[in-house]
This record gives structure tokens, sequence and C-alpha cells, in this order.
């Protein structure tokens, strides 16, 4: 007897898909990075102050981005890795 068992979404605020924010993780249903939220709250924010500055975002959907990066905490820190190396390059060409 084979027994199935029904994958879980393990984090139900993210999503990645193709030609959404180059296939990176974003919160679910908007173009909003996971990495941007991490990087806020790495410069300084507070929880709550990341909770104002995305109005459109509910509390558990935040919460879930940091859920997300602590469970993939490698890809979310090359994500604001090259995020930051293309905004340096595209300030020096100013």
């Amino acid at each position: 007897m084979e027994i199935t068992m029904k994958k879980t979404k393990k984090h139900p605020y993210i999503s990645k898909q193709k030609g959404v924010c180059g296939g990176k993780s974003v919160v679910e249903g908007t173009r909003i990075p996971i990495w941007s939220i991490i990087k806020w709250y790495k410069v300084g924010l507070s929880v709550e102050d990341i909770i104002r500055e995305f109005p459109q975002l509910t509390p558990s959907q935040i919460h879930d981005a940091f859920s997300y990066y602590y469970d993939n905490q490698e890809e979310v820190e090359k994500d604001i890795t090259e995020n930051e190396n293309e905004t340096f390059f595209r300030d020096r060409g100013k």
C-alpha cells in the first residue's frame, strides 16, 4: 500500500512566479519582494514601522515574509545583495 502525502504550503502569503519581479519571492498578489521587507528591517525599522510603510499588507503577510526569510535565508540574502549591486551600478552611471 502506497501512502501519498499532500504537500502543504508553508508560507501562504509568499509566492514566486516567472515574470513577476524576476521570479523572486514576493508577497502573494503584490509585486513587493521579500528582500525589500527584510532590508527595511536590517536598516533599523521595527516590524511595526514596516507595517506602517506597507499599509497595503496585513501584519500576517509581513510576519510570513519574516518566516519565509528565516526558512530561506540564503536565497533572500542573495536577492538583497543583487539589488544592492544593481542600485550601486545604476547610481554610478549618473
